[in-house]
């Protein structure tokens, strides 16, 4: 279930400035090229990330910070639109402003994670609002273990990116238990995530990491295996 948007007069500037300074700038043979690029999961207008970048300055310049509600507007209102360098401004504001929203946040950032779902916009949910919001509030773990077991991929997906970011304050046996938990994951973008998940974890406790691919190697994937160690 999506949540509400609620009313938010920052959220009326800021999408009336984007939609009329993206469209300016898009290029739709671009856009047939990352249409085809992104397997079709949605149109775009054709702006190179860059460029999206440099026109989204001027659409915040002069702008104050959000508040949480904000945020939900914001982000909301950008991913009901079809046009993907939408959901890109929003992903791009939701990790600049992360810190202004509460643990009330999450299901915000579960509905976004289940919009026209693709690697593009779910890893960086994953590991820069999801993450930064369990960080903040170590309960909300408890909702990375339902998510772990969701039958939507990408929110499984999510549950396992989650703690990319945490370095040394990882919970490795959190880590661990999910990727076997999803070991035997029919779907690439599974596979393919216990395996970054692993190799990121690598980083920081290598010893760890190679002794659980070795006493775990008959249960995960080759795939997970090979990224897993990829840097080892």
């Amino acid at each position: 279930m999506t949540p509400a948007v609620p009313d938010s007069a920052l959220a009326d500037t800021v999408l009336a400035r984007l939609t009329a300074r993206y469209p300016e700038a898009g290029d739709p043979f671009r856009a047939r090229e990352m249409v085809a690029y992104m397997k079709g999961v949605a149109p775009f207008l054709g702006i190179r990330t860059p460029e999206r970048r440099a026109v989204s300055r001027t659409v915040l310049e002069g702008l104050p910070r959000p508040h949480e509600a904000d945020c939900t507007a914001v982000a909301l209102r950008c991913f009901a639109l079809p046009e993907r360098e939408y959901h890109y401004f929003a992903v791009d504001y939701l990790r600049r402003y992360v810190s202004r929203c509460s643990s009330g946040f999450l299901p915000v950032a579960r509905a976004l994670v289940t919009t026209e779902s693709w690697w593009d916009t779910v890893d960086h949910l994953a590991a820069h609002v999801v993450g930064p919001l369990v960080a903040a509030d170590p309960a909300l773990a408890e909702r990375m273990d339902a998510w772990i077991e969701d039958d939507d991929l990408w929110v499984a997906r999510t549950a396992l990116l989650h703690q990319l970011r945490f370095k040394d304050a990882t919970d490795a046996e959190r880590l661990f238990a999910y990727c076997l938990r999803r070991a035997a994951h029919p779907d690439f973008f599974i596979r393919k995530a216990i395996g970054w998940a692993l190799r990121e974890y690598a980083k920081t406790a290598p010893a760890e990491v190679r002794s659980f691919v070795a006493d775990h190697e008959t249960d995960l994937a080759p795939l997970s295996v090979r990224e897993a160690l990829k840097n080892l």
